[in-house]
């Protein structure tokens, strides 16, 4: 018995210091940094590719809806995103985001919150944005912006004055489809606005013509809308094969080609590109990875997609 016991403890003891120091794990490899722009106003970088919530995150009160998009800003976070762009006329988007912000938990969800006032009344301004602040659940918006320019007079100057006192970190203002761009551009040369946003993609470039240039003269950062034109673009592009030099770009779809295309004009800090699926989230953020398009290659993206 006392040899078998004796060879029982060395056996153990043999065991031991790999018990105690077992082989060391390597070290999760960390995500590769995505590209960003710094906004012109505080030097601020911001990932070049965020997340919109128009029609998207329009679910009501449907549970597992919400917890699909919740999903989607895991993702999106993981990925390495920041800003979330929402806006009082986008249905039950507000909670809906608020809901996921929750369930994630801060340390997950750094998110850089971009919200709009849409209300005629300059007075009823301040209402609608604490309304969509507890929708929300933040202690302040880091962007307010006035929707569309609605009573843009009235709203501009309480943004302002929020900004000026703490309760807001940037100002700006936005339009989509194209519409009231000489108004745009006027608010851009007489108000001093931190952001601007604008539809741009590969088709509708009207905004290279005078309010991108505005913007990088003024020192404005653009975040652009409808880079898919609300997934037509990408229905009609998926049809063709990807030409050769996307792979030079690093892009494995049309929807990187698209994003890569817009967030690759030196004006613009992000564009937002709304979805409801995680795997198009992370596909999406692979647009902030790899080579950025040169001025040549933007007018080869944008020949070749107008000829199809």
């Amino acid at each position: 018995m006392d040899l078998h016991r004796r060879s029982m403890l060395k056996r153990i003891s043999a065991l031991a210091p790999a018990a105690l120091f077992p082989t060391a794990v390597p070290a999760q490899r960390a995500a590769p940094a995505l590209a960003t722009r710094q906004i012109p106003s505080s030097g601020e970088a911001l990932p070049v590719v965020g997340l919109g919530s128009w029609i998207t995150f329009n679910v009501g009160n449907d549970r597992a809806a919400r917890d699909a998009c919740a999903e989607v800003m895991r993702a999106f976070f993981a990925a390495g995103g920041r800003m979330i762009d929402s806006s009082p006329m986008y249905g039950s988007s507000q909670p809906v985001i608020g809901h996921g912000l929750a369930k994630l938990g801060s340390a997950a969800a750094p998110v850089f919150s971009a919200e709009k006032v849409w209300v005629g009344s300059g007075e009823r301004g301040p209402a609608q944005i604490e309304e969509s602040r507890r929708h929300w659940g933040v202690p302040r918006f880091d962007l307010l912006q006035v929707h569309n320019l609605l009573g843009w007079e009235e709203h501009l100057p309480a943004l302002l004055a929020m900004k000026a006192a703490g309760r807001l970190r940037y100002v700006g203002i936005t339009t989509s489809e194209g519409r009231r761009h000489r108004d745009i551009e006027a608010v851009m040369h007489s108000q001093p606005i931190d952001f601007v946003q604008l539809s741009y993609n590969l088709l509708d470039r009207e905004a290279e013509q005078r309010l991108l240039p505005l913007a990088q003269e003024r020192g404005i950062a653009v975040i652009v809308n409808r880079p898919f034109r609300e997934g037509a673009l990408l229905r009609d592009l998926q049809r063709h094969p990807l030409p050769a030099w996307a792979a030079q770009i690093g892009c494995d779809g049309w929807a990187q080609v698209a994003l890569k295309f817009v967030v690759s004009h030196p004006a613009v800090a992000c564009a937002i590109p709304a979805t409801s699926s995680v795997a198009h989230v992370r596909q999406n953020m692979g647009a902030a990875l790899g080579p950025i398009p040169d001025a040549a290659l933007r007018r080869r993206m944008a020949e070749h997609v107008q000829a199809l």
